[in-house]
């Protein structure tokens, strides 16, 4: 029993130090992207389409960073940007459907699946559902 615990506490501790890894630099890249005024520019290019969905412009930022990098890198550009639990919710889900994309186009094509209808798929089916719950929400 002891030896499961200690296992488990090692394993959550790595877990934690993984995602602190990820987390701590994609927030404060992002926080200085906002003080230096770039994240304004990157918002006001894509409001248009994020309005598609009920997101601010700035929330781009999340949405590519989720959809490029990882989910993890996703949630830290959330937690650095002002939305409340509506945007919080659509952005989530959309992270939720298409995320790590590059990580995972690099195993889709290990395994010989035809890589551009599946990832078409995956960011379609994101942009579709945050312009759905854009609409009951």
């Amino acid at each position: 029993m002891v030896e499961t615990i200690k296992r488990g506490v090692k394993k959550s501790w790595n877990t934690y130090l993984s995602l602190i890894k990820i987390i701590i630099p994609v927030y404060i890249l992002v926080t200085f992207l906002k003080h230096t005024g770039i994240i304004s520019y990157i918002a006001n290019f894509f409001s248009p389409l994020m309005k598609l969905v009920g997101l601010p412009g700035e929330a781009v930022v999340a949405l590519l960073t989720g959809y490029l990098l990882n989910i993890y890198g996703g949630i830290a550009v959330i937690a650095s940007l002002d939305l409340g639990a509506r945007e919080i919710t659509i952005l989530g889900t959309m992270l939720g459907l298409a995320h790590s994309l590059i990580i995972e186009a690099a195993i889709i094509k290990k395994i010989k699946v035809k890589l551009f209808p599946l990832v078409s798929l995956r960011v379609g089916l994101s942009l579709l559902a945050g312009i759905i719950l854009n609409i009951i929400l």
